[in-house]
């Protein structure tokens, strides 16, 4: 309880830190005169008042954090920080005439701050602009993580954020210390990340896109989201020059922006090539991007430029888990989609702002498995794994292959629990990765026609499920469920 006590006492202060954000959607709402204004304002108010609350009930908890603390706070920040962004987000639909249940407003606000950019809302063209502004800036917000922000935040209130990262970061980056202190790091990833999105804003606005619709598409392109104010996505737009800025934008936020921190710090720019595994990114993505586009244009679905526009386009969004579409894709030849949502699992750097496996991990057990074939042959050789010049700990490794294991079987469990409501196999496997790698790309992705809103309140839960575990990596959701965890 004492543990549980001092991680209510933070996650207080988060709630306070986070209700600061609906002044975004409160501005537009002011500025735009739709009438949702009072909405936000509650909502931050009582949002914020539950969070001093806790604080203050709990203010004599003064203890240095530990590992398991992290871990407790990361998982549950991300199920309790949803239900305070679904609060603004029921009361402004049921303003206008769409009132949503509770499963279907936790489930919007769970797929806009894992960016996984699912959605059971119809007719977005007719919302309020602040309320799709507010659904796209959780997004944003979400991408790069509320608690890396907030560990910017947390030191000056005199709680330390070094296991705060661990638990949050993504992949084997957790136990890089890029500077000496924490609050640096995560103001170095915040500007970086800040100074990204805004050429990415400008470059869509510059691009054909008026400045409220360049800006939530920023939001949602950076982020990796995917989630659209247009209910035609990118089709909108009909625009070859803003797919190409979305391609590039979703390349660069596909990769690790501790590279792009270090490259600032050190003026080494040549140094992101290097990186192997964000070479390893960009090569999947335009290789794949490029394998797409050929089999469009031998099967004669496109001509050849055409096929090269939507077959490179819709490999980028769907690989880097943002999920945008321009085009009808599912009922592409069998293989594109299975192809993609696939490559979505891999196609993403740990540090980015995308789900799934991360490509560092695949090169990991790629490697692994390349050491235990030779080691049928050389039984006796000394052959470490080697990543970029340095040798991978065995701890690392076997770390990778827990969570690989860990992934599968995660995987297999949704798939059979959506069996259970008669949903056909490929379906099933369709809806619980693009969950899991928080992509977001919809029950139809092999082809079937069927949307989110169409799913019913166990198999909407099922999909909540997959998105939180895979925005908390699984791992840290499997530790809490360990007995081993709660003993001293």
């Amino acid at each position: 309880m004492k543990d549980l006590a001092l991680v209510a006492r933070v996650l207080g202060m988060l709630l306070c830190i986070f209700s600061a954000a609906l002044l975004v959607p409160l501005g537009i709402s002011l500025a735009w005169d739709d009438g949702l204004w009072r909405i936000y304002a509650v909502s931050g108010l009582f949002i914020a008042a539950v969070g001093a609350g806790m604080w203050w009930w709990l203010r004599r908890q003064h203890r240095d954090m530990l590992p398991r603390h992290g871990i407790i706070l990361v998982t549950l920040s991300w199920l309790l920080l949803p239900l305070a962004a679904s609060l603004p987000l029921w009361l402004a639909l049921a303003d206008v005439g769409k009132p949503l249940s509770f499963t279907h407003i936790y489930f919007e606000a769970v797929s806009a701050l894992t960016t996984t950019g699912a959605t059971v809302i119809e007719g977005q063209d007719g919302l309020p602009l602040s309320l799709n502004v507010w659904r796209t800036f959780l997004q944003w917000i979400g991408g790069m993580g509320i608690l890396i922000m907030a560990m910017a935040v947390l030191p000056m209130l005199g709680v330390g954020g070094s296991q705060l990262f661990r638990a949050e970061a993504a992949g084997p980056i957790k136990d890089t210390k890029l500077t000496p202190r924490i609050t640096e790091t995560a103001n170095g990833m915040w500007s970086v990340y800040l100074a990204i999105s805004t050429v990415c804003a400008l470059a869509f606005w510059a691009g054909g896109m008026k400045p409220m619709d360049a800006l939530m598409h920023m939001f949602t392109t950076m982020s990796l989201g995917g989630l659209s104010p247009h209910d035609a996505s990118f089709a909108y737009f009909n625009s070859p020059l803003l797919e190409g800025i979305a391609v590039l934008f979703m390349v660069l936020a596909s990769c690790n922006f501790t590279l792009y921190f270090v490259a600032l710090r050190k003026r080494k720019w040549f140094a992101l090539w290097r990186d192997p595994e964000a070479r390893a990114t960009v090569l999947a993505l335009l290789g794949g991007g490029l394998l797409v586009s050929l089999i469009l244009w031998v099967k004669g679905v496109y001509a050849p430029l055409e096929a090269l526009r939507y077959g490179m386009f819709h490999t980028v969004s769907v690989a880097t888990t943002t999920g945008f579409a321009s085009v009808d894709y599912p009922h592409w030849p069998v293989f594109v989609p299975v192809f993609l949502l696939l490559l979505s699992g891999v196609a993403t750097s740990a540090g980015s702002t995308g789900g799934g496996i991360k490509m560092v991990r695949m090169l990991i057990l790629v490697k692994q498995a390349r050491r235990e074939l030779r080691r049928l042959v050389h039984p006796h050789a000394m052959q470490p794994v080697v990543l970029g010049g340095s040798v991978v700990d065995n701890r690392m490794i076997f770390s990778v292959l827990a969570f690989m294991l860990v992934y599968g079987a995660t995987v297999i469990v949704l798939c059979m629990a959506l069996l259970l409501t008669d949903v056909d196999p490929l379906t099933a496997f369709s809806i619980v990765l693009s969950s899991v790698n928080c992509t977001g790309t919809g029950p139809g992705t092999l082809g079937v026609d069927l949307s989110y809103t169409q799913l019913s309140d166990f198999q909407v839960w099922i999909c909540t499920l997959g998105m939180l575990l895979g925005r908390l990596e699984i791992l840290s959701f499997v530790a809490l469920l360990s007995p081993a965890f709660w003993r001293r």
